[in-house]
């Protein structure tokens, strides 16, 4: 019976998922480079980078099944964790998503659509994609990004110099603009025995590449055609665990952007505002126990409080906020909390919501 569970990261994803598998007996340890990790009040805190193989072992030696809080830790860090102790989500999904590319491809591979895309290594390739996929147009780095680092828009011929300049000794992915008007993201779940469930719909809204807000979006139109998308991601990857798909609603219909094997920032609002939150959904997973109910309570949101927290004031004498921190320190552009919205309708959430 699984009852230790290693975390690679000791964020505050890490740290959530420590205080949704207290309720289920289970006991937690992390391995971060962090001594100041948030995680570490909440289980065993190792100390150590994510490609120290004693460390790793150190984990392994303390843990019946081992996850991962984010994507950017070594694919070979995990394989290693593999041999030794069972490592839910599987490594082929990591190492996938880790290179730009390689996941667009999978996608359109998969008959899941996107925007089109070209990959840069030289100058001259950037200057083809100019031509190819019209200015403007997004220059990435294939690896490395998240919250809207490692890209760039190049809105005129004029930038192609600075911008490969810019990103020189990185690969590239030069990608079509998306003519959304929404982005969203749907979060499901698979278990060992293959039996999957989704959570609704969530409608993001990003400020300066980092997520702003999320709110749940009761039987959208886009729900069906995401799920079955994310359906078919999680039975390639023969996947265990909770999945997440962001994706752009298009006039042509909904595009994939990225998928993140793990719990998401634009699910935290299931934590208060679904039957059982996407943490304690993933251990279930992970750790070959039922699944819990998955729907929503109410019309739930979420605001992130980025570089700073609120002052109590601001929250304290709504019905309708509460706080979760981080206990992180404050960092321009650092997600240090978030603020859960909790209405008994769409306008009262959306009021609250604008509101802020």
């Amino acid at each position: 019976m699984v009852k230790r569970v290693g975390i690679v990261g000791g964020g505050q994803l890490a740290q959530m998922m420590a205080k949704a598998g207290q309720s289920l007996g289970l006991s937690f340890s992390f391995l971060d480079p962090n001594p100041d990790a948030c995680a570490f009040a909440y289980g065993h805190g190792i100390i150590g980078n994510y490609d120290d193989t004693d460390k790793l072992a150190e984990l392994a030696s303390h843990s019946d099944v081992i996850t991962f809080e984010f994507e950017n830790v070594p694919a070979e860090s995990i394989l290693f964790l593999h041999s030794l102790v069972p490592v839910y989500p599987s490594p082929d999904a990591l190492k996938v998503t880790q290179d730009r590319f390689s996941e667009k491809t999978l996608f359109q591979s998969l008959g899941i659509p996107t925007v089109r895309f070209l990959t840069v290594t030289t100058v001259d390739d950037l200057r083809h994609a100019a031509q190819e996929l019209g200015v403007p147009f997004i220059i990435k780095t294939r690896r490395q990004g998240y919250d809207g680092k490692g890209q760039a828009v190049v809105k005129d011929y004029e930038m192609l110099a600075d911008v490969f300049d810019r990103f020189q000794g990185h690969d590239l992915i030069a990608e079509a603009m998306a003519p959304f008007s929404r982005e969203i993201s749907v979060i499901g779940v698979r278990s060992h025995t293959g039996e999957k469930r989704f959570f609704d719909i969530s409608v993001n809204v990003h400020e300066n590449g980092i997520l702003k807000t999320a709110h749940a979006q009761h039987h959208d139109h886009c729900e069906t055609l995401a799920r079955t998308y994310v359906s078919t991601l999680m039975d390639y990857f023969n996947y265990v665990g909770v999945f997440t798909l962001e994706l752009f609603d298009c006039p042509q219909g909904i595009l994939a952007n990225e998928y993140a094997p793990r719990v998401h920032n634009s699910g935290h609002w299931t934590i208060e505002g679904a039957e059982t939150s996407q943490f304690e959904t993933h251990l279930r997973a992970i750790c070959h126990l039922p699944l819990g109910g998955m729907d929503s309570i109410g019309f739930p949101a979420i605001i992130n409080c980025i570089g700073t927290l609120p002052d109590a004031s601001q929250f304290l004498e709504s019905p309708h906020l509460i706080l979760h921190s981080y206990d992180k320190e404050p960092r321009p552009g650092r997600k240090l909390g978030h603020l859960f919205v909790t209405a008994t309708t769409p306008a009262e959430r959306d009021s609250v919501l604008h509101s802020r």
